[in-house]
């Protein structure tokens, strides 16, 4: 039994789900940029969006981050990083052509995907990878071994796979999918190809499973739920489409408090919030004043998982952050010492 079913239920109230916003390979990667700023001063140049959100973007371009869409529009010799979604071998190949010096913030658990990707090719397998078709994380992965990877794009794609030999088939994901469709999808490949292998452990990120089950917890008992996230979030879509099929009567995707109508809360009293993992919760608390000013001011907050993963920053970005460290280490030092001298 969740908290909130052991909570008396009042006129208006809100389930805040836990975990929300932030994962450790968003955190990260936002990190690289400011960081890349403060360190090299801007303009920094990152190639697609850091991570899916219309907030974080604006955010970083008014601090110096210009966003492009590939390499050629970044000048020679100028930094350049890569969002967290991953890129293709192809990408860093033109970044060296250009001499750019790149920094790779791409997600760890990402980065584990195009491993597996790279491994199970080298073995010559087949391998499907289920995904959404144009995702640019499904891009960076395909791009690691594509005369042996097929996209296998919801369960009705399963139907349209051919491979060489049954017997050494295996199937990896992108990591922002909805669990349940994923394992839908991965049930109608078997069917087909009874000796399909699965990636050695789970491709789907533990926070996006994290916050798929916080919503399944809470959506039966809600009149609306609201995630806040953009519409080119694979994994805040997704959340929409959990709470649905776990029962909410309606779901909605927003990017800021300003674009809740007033007709989707006419008649509920509870009201479901989550956000995705790319989003900053200063807009979950906005989504929460907005609610609150319209008698939605009791929150429960509902907690399924505590999540304590970090990652560290890329190694190309802290190398340098410790070198700066060093030659102002050794600037003070030499400052010192002239003062010093200059006194005696």
């Amino acid at each position: 039994m969740t908290e909130a079913q052991t909570t008396p239920q009042t006129s208006k109230r809100v389930l805040l789900a836990k975990p929300r916003g932030y994962c450790a390979g968003v955190d990260r990667a936002v990190q690289t940029v400011e960081e890349a700023l403060k360190l090299y001063g801007a303009p920094i140049y990152v190639r697609k969006q850091i991570v899916h959100n219309k907030h974080v973007v604006s955010t970083l371009e008014r601090q110096g981050a210009i966003f492009v869409e590939e390499n050629e529009e970044v000048p020679e010799g100028s930094t350049v990083i890569f969002s967290a979604h991953g890129v293709a071998p192809e990408v860093h190949e033109q970044a060296k052509a250009r001499s750019l010096k790149a920094i790779d913030a791409t997600c760890p658990l990402v980065t584990k995907v195009h491993h597996e990707a790279r491994r199970f090719a080298a073995d010559d397998y087949d391998i499907l990878l289920i995904g959404h078709e144009g995702h640019e994380e499904v891009i960076g992965t395909s791009g690691e071994a594509p005369a042996h990877i097929q996209l296998v794009d919801g369960p009705d794609g399963a139907d349209k796979v051919t491979v060489r030999d049954p017997a050494k088939v295996v199937w990896l994901s992108q990591t922002t999918l909805s669990v349940d469709e994923t394992m839908e999808t991965v049930a109608r490949l078997k069917r087909r190809l009874p000796l399909l292998q699965s990636p050695p452990s789970d491709d789907i990120c533990y926070a996006t499973q994290n916050r798929q089950h916080v919503v399944k917890e809470i959506a039966a008992e809600c009149d609306v739920v609201i995630v806040v996230g953009s519409r080119n979030s694979s994994n805040s879509v997704r959340l929409v489409e959990v709470a649905l099929d776990a029962g909410a009567r309606a779901g909605y995707l927003v990017d800021y408090a300003s674009e809740i109508s007033d007709d989707w809360l006419a008649g509920a009293t509870t009201v479901g919030l989550t956000s995705g993992a790319s989003v900053p919760d200063d807009l979950v608390m906005e989504v929460l004043d907005h609610l609150a000013a319209r008698g939605f001011a009791d929150v429960t907050e509902v907690t399924t998982a505590d999540e304590r993963l970090t990652f560290s920053l890329p190694q190309e970005l802290r190398r340098d952050m410790k070198a700066a460290a060093a030659a102002r280490a050794a600037a003070q030092q030499a400052d010192a010492l002239a003062a010093s001298t200059a006194k005696a």
